[in-house]
């Protein structure tokens, strides 16, 4: 079930439909120097995971990092009870019923060594009641170049249904890297995503893991800052 992606870095994925399209999920693990293992964004629990993982190192930080990716997270932390959970700070009024170690917050030193971390701030989704904010956090593991997203860009390609090539085509996020239609009708604040932006191109990635998507291999840095200046229609 995992599958490695570079050194110290794995991903898993599961199947899932949202708005009826199938889009696949997907974790992303870190292991950081003392064997700790940072899951990003977890998805469904099994014995063929736990097993995995637990020959890799030990669960030590279960990260939800939006307002949308907590699903499997309470099932994570109840396999790994010593794990902290944190959460993007608004999860905690969203789902009131979760019990969330710790927020992630800025303005801290690094959390763990080669893992940076950077709010998205400004950007939301169009969810079935309306805009929807993300409160989405963005991470960069160093020593591989790999900027790990979760919702603030897709990536599809013919590898998923026809039908989910066909609305991505349209809606944006086919074969590059970009938000979808949903986020281009809910996001109003450009200004403050541009500075998300900006703030995210200082990092030195090539590589870019999304949770919906294939994973881009190269060349991710130029295909993010061209698909949010045609998300924000203006150069960066």
């Amino acid at each position: 079930m995992l599958r490695a992606i570079d050194r110290d870095l794995w991903v898993a994925e599961q199947p899932l439909r949202y708005f009826g399209l199938s889009v696949g999920t997907r974790m992303t693990v870190i292991q950081l120097s003392n064997n700790e293992l940072i899951i990003i964004s977890p998805i469904q629990v099994s014995d063929q995971l736990v097993g995995e993982l637990n020959e890799l190192g030990t669960v030590t930080h279960i990260i939800a990092p939006n307002l949308y990716h907590y699903l499997f997270a309470a099932e994570f932390k109840a396999a790994y009870p010593p794990a902290t959970f944190w959460a993007t700070a608004g999860l905690r009024a969203k789902r009131p019923e979760l019990v969330i170690d710790q927020v992630i917050a800025g303005g801290l030193n690094n959390l763990w060594d080669g893992v940076e971390r950077l709010f998205f701030d400004g950007f939301k989704t169009l969810g079935s009641s309306g805009p929807d904010p993300l409160d989405e956090w963005v991470f960069f593991h160093v020593a591989s170049r790999t900027l790990i997203l979760t919702d603030t860009a897709f990536c599809f390609d013919e590898s998923f249904p026809w039908v989910t090539q066909l609305v991505t085509r349209i809606g944006g996020g086919y074969k590059s890297l970009s938000p979808s239609l949903l986020e281009r009708m809910a996001t109003r604040d450009k200004e403050t995503v541009k500075a998300s932006v900006e703030q995210v191109l200082r990092w030195d990635f090539d590589r870019v893991i999304m949770a919906h998507g294939s994973i881009v291999e190269q060349g991710g840095k130029q295909q993010f800052k061209r698909g949010f200046e045609q998300f924000l229609g203006r150069s960066l």
